[in-house]
Order: structure tokens, then sequence, then C-alpha cells
């Protein structure tokens, strides 16, 4: 079958398209089809091995598909790696079927970008009615469905970042309050002026550096500063635990794959986010489809901020 391999470590030039035998599924395993395979900015750092994960060569990357499984079921499937390929096994405890109301872009938008901006904002920042909530990378996979779920929720405030005018038009339509240029000179005071002179209450973060630095320095008493991920490749500066104090400021990690170990947790975000999308309350950006021979490409166009919402590979091409 065809896939996409990594034989070395780096950046969107070691993808190449190459024929490999076909997975053969395991004891408690199931072999999907794929339809579509998702593509994350966490594939990137796989592909450099800066993963959290350390990863082992040769390796096909892709953490999601949509397809069918061989007695006809249409499934999403987290399949941790195995993704860009035509055909993929996964562990049948993560495989969940899709609604035919559920078009294959949104199935996997929700997979692992719609289940994190769930987590994030249910049970790592404990959102509450009323709240401001900062969202960073806004017009991306996770900050455009976060932007929507914190409005959904009763947010009070919602206040959006992204680089470039485009994305911030983006953000404001999908509900956000506000919007902030990430590269403000000064971040902090930014953040504090689009929520009306305030401090914020809660700050989702998957960027890093200055950006996690001056997100903290923002934050209110009893605040949630939120962080999924290190896109700038830059580390923030490390927390004191006796800086927490000034403020009563929480700082909180999320790896979904955690939350893949507690049992009905992920069916139990996709359950409502599949509502909130036959609803009308909860809508998935399509960024992009790439043919699986263009994988670099998307790769190239992701680590390049060229893209907005969910990029996908059809394997067919």
């Amino acid at each position: 079958m065809r896939a996409v391999q990594i034989t070395e470590f780096g950046g969107p030039e070691v993808l190449r398209v190459v024929e490999i035998d076909e997975p053969v599924p395991g004891d408690g395993q199931v072999l999907v089809d794929v339809v579509r395979a998702g593509v994350n900015y966490a594939d990137t750092h796989q592909a450099e091995n800066t993963y959290l994960a350390p990863t082992t060569l040769p390796f096909v990357p892709g953490a999601e598909v949509v397809g069918r499984t061989r007695d006809g079921r249409r499934v999403l499937a987290m399949v941790g790696a195995g993704g860009y390929a035509e055909r993929a096994v996964a562990d049948v405890r993560h495989v969940f079927d899709v609604p035919e109301t559920v078009d294959d872009v949104t199935a996997l938008a929700l997979a692992i970008q719609g289940t994190t901006a769930w987590l994030l904002l249910r049970r790592s920042a404990h959102l509450a009615p009323g709240e401001s909530v900062v969202v960073h990378a806004a017009a991306g996979g996770v900050g455009s469905l976060a932007v929507q779920l914190a409005k959904a929720w009763g947010a009070g405030r919602v206040i959006a970042t992204a680089s470039t005018p485009e994305k911030r038009d983006l953000a404001r339509e999908l509900g956000a309050d506000a919007t902030v240029d990430v590269n403000a000179p000064n971040l902090t005071e930014a953040l504090r002026e689009a929520n009306q002179g305030r401090r914020v209450d809660v700050v989702l973060d998957m960027t890093g550096g200055r950006v996690t630095d001056a997100s903290l320095a923002a934050l209110a008493p009893f605040g949630r500063l939120a962080f999924y991920g290190m896109a700038s490749r830059t580390p923030p500066t490390p927390v004191a635990p006796a800086s927490l104090l000034a403020h009563s400021t929480t700082v909180a990690g999320l790896w979904l794959v955690h939350a893949l170990g507690v049992p009905g947790l992920i069916s139990t975000a996709l359950t409502e986010l599949y509502r909130l999308v036959e609803a009308g309350s909860l809508r998935a950006i399509a960024g992009g489809e790439y043919p699986l021979s263009e994988a670099r490409r998307a790769h190239e166009d992701l680590r390049a901020r060229r893209t907005v919402g969910k990029i996908v590979l059809d394997p067919s091409r």
C-alpha cells in the first residue's frame, strides 16, 4: 500500500511516499480503510523527534483517520501513528462511530483538535459562565473550535489572538468578542485592554516562549492557563511555584494521550461535539485537502502558519 514514511528525522523534507506492506491487525485491533487522514501540528514534532514521546524509525506519521472497517462501519480512529496511509490499524478502544450527518473533515477536526478544545475548557481550565477566555492561535484547528465552545458554554468575553488580520477576522466570525495581534509589543497589556482593562480568567496556550510568559502575567486572581503545546519551539520562562501565589493562579498541562486512557472520556467529548455540530452551534473550518503525495507541502504550510482550521490528506491521490 502507499504510505508516507520517515526514515530520518528532520523537517518536511523527510516525508516521502513509498510502498510498504499493509498493516496486520493484532488482538484487540481493527483494520481501517482510510478515506481521509488528519494532519496535526504534533506530526511536525514527531518528524523531527521533538515530540513528548520519542519516535522510532522507520515511522509512518498520522494520529487520526476516518474511514471504513472491513465490516462496513464508518469510523473515526485515533491510531497514534500510521495514519498517512491507505490503510491503518487501531486499538478497538480508540475507534468511534461517526454519524452520517458529520462529514469526513469535521469528524477529523473533532478527533484530536475538538476533543482537545473540549478537555481544555471542561477539565483543565474548568471554565465557568461569565469568565473571560483568551484563545491563542484562534484560527487553527484547536483554537477555531475552542472559540466556539467557549461562547456556547457561556464565556463572558472571548479574546482571540492570531498573527494576521485575516485570521483575526475569522476568529471574530466564529464568535470572538475581541482579537489581538499575537505579535503585539506588549502582549500582556494588549490582552488586558481586549478584556476591557481587566485581567483575564482563562488562557488556552499552545505557543510557548514569550506568549506563555505574557499570558501568565495577564491572569486575574484564580486565573488558569492551560498549556497544550509549544508551536514556537521556544520554552517559556520556568514557573516558580511561589510566583503563582501573587494572583492565586493555576498552570495546567494537557496531553491527549492521557485522556485516551480514561474509559469513556473521549466518547463523552465526541458525543457532545457531534451534538453541537448537528445543532449548528459548532463548525469545523476546512483548511485544505492535500493528496497523500503532497504531505510534505502540508507540513510546510502548517509550520509556516499558512493554514487555518483542519487540514487533511487524501490517500487515494
